[in-house]
């Protein structure tokens, strides 16, 4: 228990839709589920010692690393490998887990080969979950009944990331591509190659592309590649951060902000232009998730390479250091 202690390993965090909870997920297939209601109001006798632990922590029945988390208003959906699972958000604050209340399998290309769930997104108006994976293929599934709508096709390495904003999604793979999907045709309909620009390439690290993400006009991504701003309809390169980190694993808007971490001691927040609003210390040597909350409590959550999770509501410093232990 004390390796899995000192080598715990934070990739993915979802908040509850009334803001009550905190859900984070392990490389050991565990879920810890924070009340921030006693985190933010702790109890007087607590204080000294239990506030910010979880209130419980389930362990999948597979035991998989639990690779992406997101939430709707009913389900808290877990992304493991080969399968996406969904909670009831009512069963969370039990002692005991259960049994999901629905399960899809993506089946790998054979009995050999495992499928890591990498990335999951869900549509706006809640109809549909879209799984970036370690095939290289985005799934879209319908979260009614669980049916397959459709597969992306386009990447040739395994899908890091998938967002959307509307009718577009975006993606990007280790392959060192990111696509642009329209939902209404279904197909790629533009690419970025950051690797291939001079200004965004960075050899040393590698093609890979960790984190994308769509604004009304513009599109942020890195990963190998520096961090880069690019105009969403000229798929020119804007702004390209200087920042000191060894890869790009989270990045998204807020807001007139990017905010973006990796292989980096700190979270930044950024502006458009590329300068360095708030360089925010974490706990992490690695930060593969963050997750941005202003309604019905204003919360930033950061964990990553490290058993503590920094939690912040003002945005510019850590309020709390949660333990996932």
């Amino acid at each position: 228990m004390l390796d899995k202690i000192i080598y715990n390993t934070v990739l993915s965090q979802t908040l509850s839709p009334c803001g009550k909870y905190l859900v984070a997920g392990n490389i050991y297939g565990q879920l810890a589920v924070f009340d921030l209601d006693n985190i933010f109001n702790p109890v007087i006798e607590l204080l000294t010692s239990e506030f910010n632990k979880p209130k419980h922590i389930h362990t999948l029945e597979s035991g998989s690393q639990v690779c992406s988390l997101v939430s709707t208003k009913k389900f808290l959906v877990v992304g493991t490998v080969n399968q996406i699972l969904g909670w009831d958000w009512k069963s969370l604050g039990h002692s005991k887990l259960g049994k999901p209340a629905w399960n899809i399998t993506i089946r790998p290309r054979s009995l050999f080969e495992n499928c890591d769930i990498n990335s999951l997104w869900c549509s706006e108006d809640e109809e549909k979950i879209y799984a970036g994976c370690g095939d290289n293929k985005i799934y879209v599934h319908n979260l009614e009944d669980g049916r397959l709508v459709n597969s992306y096709e386009g990447h040739s390495d395994f899908v890091h990331c998938v967002h959307g904003n509307g009718k577009q999604i975006i993606s990007s793979g280790e392959d060192g591509l990111v696509l642009l999907w329209d939902t209404r045709t279904k197909k790629s309909h533009n690419k970025i190659e950051p690797h291939r620009n001079s200004k965004v390439q960075r050899h040393d690290i590698g093609k890979w592309v960790g984190a994308a993400a769509l604004g009304n006009d513009w599109i942020i991504c890195g990963g190998g590649p520096r961090l880069s701003l690019w105009h969403l309809r000229s798929l020119d390169v804007v702004t390209v951060f200087d920042l000191p980190d060894n890869g790009i694993h989270v990045a998204f808007f807020h807001d007139d902000c990017v905010f973006a971490g990796g292989v980096s001691k700190h979270l930044y927040q950024l502006s458009y232009s590329g300068d360095i609003r708030v360089e925010l210390p974490v706990s992490a040597t690695t930060v593969y998730s963050a997750v941005l909350r202003t309604n019905p409590r204003k919360v930033l959550s950061i964990a990553g390479s490290s058993p503590e999770i920094d939690l912040c509501t003002t945005f510019n410093y850590r309020d709390q250091v949660l333990h996932f232990r």
